[in-house]
């Protein structure tokens, strides 16, 4: 991550308490209207993959890791130009992407996937600088790609996979290539539950409208998590490692005892 100033001074326990209170809230919601596109889309989110054609189905991880790497390069271009927005109108943008890509089928959404990736990580960028950090450097754009790694929008998520907030790669000798192909086939299934909600007969633009909507909602969130998480650490001098652990302590309670 690139250098930020410190702040006046350090946060308060109690303020780091409730800093991490928060940021637990947003996780939990993170897959709110989840569950809502299912019921639209019909079925459960393991067999949503199940509709896609076997080819399509076997190309996903690759399909994936190209739609990353154009998107690193397109994503930094837009917000040269454009500037950042709400949050609800990045999900509104999303949506119209979304229905576009859906009106035509499984063709149209495997076109629409690599832009709908770009504005995802143009999106997750944004977190990234609101919370004072640059989205153009090669570390931040880094942790960018990393936030790609969490478990997804139809994900079954107690707050076990907190993956995405450690895992560690050198950024010396292609790590950015390597982290993308260690990130592709996670993000791959994700997009393929949306690249299959999308080639529902009839609803596949509602459909498409729904998923994007959904998917930039969680990945907002997600970005908001992992880079409040960083802020917070330097706010509160306190280890990003401790904070995961206390995130993590949030998200999965104790089992009582007895």
């Amino acid at each position: 991550m690139t250098e930020i100033l410190s702040p006046a001074r350090a946060l308060t326990p109690q303020e780091t308490e409730t800093e991490l209170d928060a940021l637990a809230d947003r996780y939990r919601n993170a897959s709110g209207l989840g569950l809502q596109m299912l019921n639209l889309v019909g079925g459960k989110a393991e067999n949503l993959l199940e509709r896609l054609p076997e080819p399509v189905r076997a190309g996903l991880g690759s399909a994936t890791e190209q739609a990353l790497k154009l998107a690193m390069g397109a994503a930094v271009r837009s917000r040269r130009v454009v500037p950042d927005q709400k949050p609800g109108v990045n999900q509104v943008m999303s949506a119209a992407m979304g229905a576009a890509g859906g009106m035509g089928g499984l063709p149209g959404a495997l076109v629409e996937l690599p832009t709908t990736t770009a504005f995802l990580l143009r999106i997750i960028q944004g977190v990234a600088a609101e919370h004072g950090f640059d989205p153009e450097a090669e570390s931040v754009t880094f942790d960018c790609i990393r936030v790609f790694s969490a478990a997804g929008p139809l994900a079954h998520d107690d707050g076990a996979d907190l993956g995405f907030l450690t895992l560690r790669l050198s950024l010396s000798g292609g790590a950015m290539q390597k982290l993308i192909a260690q990130v592709a086939p996670k993000l791959g299934v994700v997009m393929g539950q949306k690249l299959a909600s999308q080639a529902v007969p009839v609803l596949g633009a509602v459909a498409g409208a729904t998923t994007n909507y959904v998917f930039s909602g969680y990945y907002q969130k997600m970005a908001q998590v992992h880079f409040g998480l960083r802020r917070l650490a330097i706010d509160a001098d306190v280890p990003h490692r401790d904070l995961v652990q206390l995130l993590q302590a949030r998200l999965q309670p104790a089992v009582a005892e007895g």
